[in-house]
């Protein structure tokens, strides 16, 4: 069988808010810690001997870092070239140029000729030569609609109608690809996709407008023996009959504080035609924690942040404090304590938020034998809304006609119960 390993969204050089510079070395720490989780992956590639990585995109955070970020990059990949491992890049959307003009921070890798890596910035199959067997791969990179159709053709659609051209015009596209494999050959589809199954974290916002949601019956093929995703940071298997197995890695380090609950790490795969074994093999990413305390109430605040602290391991964690408070209470929280509680951890911010003093209105009461019409509760509550006033007739009027289209169906229930 041909091992694989898959991971995916590197993003090499983001997370600095939540880190410090390293005195010793004079880089921020949390890019050291993405630069352990890649380094991580290249060592399992290599003490696992594998016959091919596949990286699923997002290198970076953007098409354009850094050079000492890009070096720190090429330092860890080249050991797979050192190996004689071949690799496939896939252009994720933070690879590509802001102006569409291609994948800009991997292509390099191509202009360069380093042995044994493929950049995968189209949809293309690569037959690739192992030492355990030949395997195909079809690449699908990250595609907008400057791709597949001329703008004449998306000229004042709407999203979803452009999505809908999108998906027609690779349906047919990726179709041809399918025909041209040799169906003797394990098959492997390499994409950075958004897909209508997938449980999005984070990564749902960072491309609103710039790309399209891909249906899963496009991937679930006979001819795929596992399809290879990126762009998603949460790990999962979108096809739990497996098949195929159709799955994204997630990101190898924690991003911010939206991944805070995903477990993070890689994909060691065996495959052969018509058979695929996989594992999720985990990373030890810095952990994120969020405290978040209501003390407005409590008679020592302070004493009721420290137990929140404590009640979490923080050590060499990034750490956020939330916490409500009214202003009266603000002398009775010494913030040189709270700090002194926190410093155990590797970055903390916290985030203090002032209750309103402004009385609550008076409403009236319930309670047993005690009832409110509903639209007296409503008339109610409007009339102690300043912001609201201009509405009150509206809103009233609204819930009248909906209240009556109630009462019509509870009729016609009436009715039917008695005809039937």
């Amino acid at each position: 069988m041909i091992k694989i390993l898959h991971f995916s969204d590197i993003h090499l050089g983001s997370g600095f808010s939540h880190g410090r510079i390293n005195p010793q070395t004079g880089l921020n720490t949390r890019l050291e810690d993405f630069i352990k989780s890649l380094s991580l992956c290249i060592d399992c590639a290599i003490q696992e001997a594998v016959d091919l990585v596949l990286f699923g995109g997002d290198a970076f955070p953007d098409a354009t870092p850094p050079p000492y970020i890009q070096e720190a990059f090429a330092s860890q990949f080249r050991r797979l070239a050192d190996a004689n491992i071949p690799t496939i890049l896939l252009v994720g959307n933070h690879d590509q140029h802001s102006q569409g003009n291609g994948g800009a921070s991997l292509c390099i890798y191509r202009t360069l000729a380093v042995p044994g890596f493929i950049v995968g910035d189209k949809l293309e199959t690569h037959r690739i030569s192992t030492k355990n067997g030949g395997i195909q791969v079809i690449t699908l990179p990250w595609l907008t609609r400057s791709i597949l159709l001329t703008k004449a053709k998306t000229e004042g659609l709407c999203l979803d109608d452009v999505n809908q051209l999108l998906i027609e015009a690779l349906r047919p596209a990726l179709e041809a690809e399918i025909r041209q494999l040799e169906p003797e050959t394990p098959t492997i589809l390499l994409g950075h996709l958004m897909v209508n199954r997938a449980r999005f974290g984070a990564e749902q916002f960072l491309a609103v407008g710039r790309g399209f949601t891909i249906p899963i019956s496009l991937l679930i093929r006979p001819e795929f023996d596992y399809v290879a995703l990126g762009h998603v940071h949460k790990y999962q298997n979108l096809n739990p009959n497996n098949n195929p197995p159709i799955i994204y890695p997630g990101s190898i380090e924690r991003v911010d504080f939206s991944e805070e609950k995903e477990e993070k790490g890689y994909i060691l795969l065996r495959v052969k035609k018509g058979e695929v074994d996989w594992q999720f093999c985990p990373l030890p990413a810095r952990p994120f924690y969020t405290i978040k305390v209501d003390i407005s109430d409590r008679e020592d605040p302070q004493d009721a942040l420290l137990k929140a602290i404590a009640k979490k391991n923080i050590e060499e964690s990034v750490v956020r404090l939330n916490y409500q408070i009214r202003s009266e209470q603000l002398d009775l929280v010494n913030s040189a304590v709270i700090h002194d509680a926190l410093k155990a951890a590797h970055s903390y911010t916290i985030r203090p938020e002032l209750i309103s003093q402004l009385a609550r209105p008076r409403l009236p009461e319930l309670g047993i034998g005690k009832s409110l019409d509903p639209l007296e509760a409503l008339k109610t509550y409007l009339d102690n809304k300043e912001d609201l006033k201009e509405l009150v007739n509206d809103m009233l009027e609204a819930a009248q006609l909906l209240l009556n289209g109630e009462e019509e169906e509870q009729e016609l229930e009436v009715l039917q119960e008695e005809l039937f």
